[in-house]
């Protein structure tokens, strides 16, 4: 089953393309990487799928309403900031908010005042970022990689379908940062669906199902990991050339030197 279709979505500034005519489909079980370097349109198209901004072509999410679509997906933005000092579960509970009844005044629930699915689905979220021992503690005095962290099992305890989430693993340290992709390819294998912008092309090409590489807007490269970052490809999109190995835990790819 598709949970994303994109049909020629193109997004322009002024009359410069920014996302040009870009058509996909993305379905159950795949964790898909989005890669490409700083300016090639990863952040704008998982912002137009979503329909949030102004775009020509058709995104399926765009088209549906806002309640519907916060149903089905979830999104990380790039933007980490915790305003409030509320603690961590409290966060984390807010991703349950598209799954309850129009009725429910807005606000931040109260530690132990969720339902039993709401519940069990934010105590399964902190479970999965290893943040369960933290659940009292107020979020604005965590460090900034742990607050990354509380905002990922936000998007999490959602439990949509489909995750979009922009450079999830931009801050955090080495193990905080093979977790999280470890719990993306988790839910994959669960018959969901993952779409994640990555610049560490180490972590996509060992985690990912699948990567699609942006060059100016458009798709350069769209397959399993070791058929796209070959070196024609590395060499003309980000400029560098890396070391490849089959190994017992899969395809690793390192970065070495630049080429231009």
């Amino acid at each position: 089953m598709n949970l994303l279709q994109l049909e020629n979505l193109t997004v322009k500034r002024g009359q410069c393309p920014v996302l040009d005519g870009i058509s996909l489909t993305v379905g159950q079980g795949e964790f898909v990487g989005l890669i490409g370097p700083n300016g090639a349109g990863k952040t704008t198209l998982l912002r137009a799928a979503l329909g949030l901004l102004p775009h020509q072509g058709r995104s399926n999410l765009a088209a549906l309403s806002p309640q519907d679509r916060a149903r089905i997906a979830a999104f990380l933005p790039q933007a980490r900031d915790i305003a409030w000092p509320v603690t961590v579960e409290s966060v984390v509970a807010l991703g349950r908010v598209p799954h309850r009844a129009g009725s429910h005044r807005p606000g931040s629930p109260r530690p132990g005042s969720h339902g039993g699915k709401d519940q069990a689905a934010i105590d399964r979220a902190l479970d999965r970022m290893g943040l369960a021992g933290f659940r009292g503690r107020t979020a604005t005095a965590l460090s900034g990689g742990e607050q990354a962290r509380v905002l990922i099992a936000r998007a999490l305890a959602q439990d949509t379908p489909l995750l979009l989430t922009d450079e999830p693993v931009a801050g955090l340290d080495p193990a905080a940062q093979i977790r999280t992709m470890q719990v993306f390819a988790d839910l994959a294998t669960e018959g969901r669906a993952v779409i994640a912008s990555v610049h560490d092309l180490g972590l996509a090409a060992r985690h990912c199902t699948r990567l699609i590489m942006l060059e100016t807007g458009r798709i350069a490269a769209d397959g399993p990991p070791r058929d796209v970052l070959n070196d024609t490809l590395l060499a003309r999109v980000f400029g560098v050339q890396g070391f490849h190995t089959e190994t017992p835990q899969g395809h690793i790819f390192q970065p070495l030197s630049v080429t231009r």
